[in-house]
């Protein structure tokens, strides 16, 4: 199962076979520590995921996330899947934040190719693009295209514990009530459909990284 959700092309099936392989494994992710695949790897034995491990790691140890204490305790809600969206998603469940990501579809489709720069290839490939994808930047190719991107991004995210809900569409923002006392009711959003549990969470951070629809007001 593993080996099929580093290989999924689509966003449907990396997010299929990463819920099937978390229910294999017996890992429920919202009451697992972050970062996530700390778990997935103490419970799955392959000699094939130890580069990758190794790679979050060192991205893990990092000094200015504070070994995940620079965002513990804060709920963030990224609005958009696309690739900084998900790039968002993953730094700030590096910093030790919950991350709750909305996507409106369940599909990448964007197959335009983007020009990457050095320090971007750098940045990627510090978070096992390689792994996912083996014919990122090989040789003197720096290009990759918008769709595949995407999915790498939505691995890595995955893999540290992003919350990542498709079919959900953000439709405004909820400000707590005024008269409320301790602060029990937080900033809450409003989505489609209605009936998604989302509409019931509370959070401290929202990103608006739906490109030029934009629809976080403000």
């Amino acid at each position: 199962l593993f080996e099929a959700f580093v290989s999924s092309s689509t966003c449907r099936a990396a997010l299929c076979s990463f819920g099937q392989l978390c229910e294999r494994l017996q890992l429920e992710r919202r009451a697992a520590p972050r970062p996530l695949f700390r778990a997935i790897r103490s419970r799955l034995k392959s000699w094939k995921a130890d580069a990758l491990w190794a790679k979050l790691e060192r991205r893990a140890a990092h000094r200015e996330y504070r070994q995940g204490g620079a965002g513990r305790n804060t709920t963030c809600v990224v609005i958009g899947a696309g690739p900084c969206g998900l790039r968002t998603a993953v730094e700030l469940s590096f910093m030790g934040a919950r991350v709750v990501l909305l996507e409106k579809r369940d599909a990448f489709s964007r197959n335009n190719v983007l020009h990457l720069w050095p320090f971007a290839i750098h940045d990627l490939r510090g978070l096992g693009a390689k792994k996912f994808y083996g014919k990122f930047c090989a040789g003197a190719i720096d290009h990759i295209s918008i769709r595949q991107l995407q999915l790498v991004l939505l691995k890595v995210a995955l893999l540290l514990g992003v919350e990542v809900h498709v079919h959900v569409e953000f439709q405004n923002l909820l400000e707590p009530p005024e008269e409320q006392q301790n602060h029990e009711v937080g900033w809450r959003l409003e989505v489609s459909p209605r009936s998604h549990p989302i509409n019931q969470l509370k959070f401290d951070v929202v990103v608006g990284a739906d490109g030029r629809r934009n629809t976080l007001p403000g």
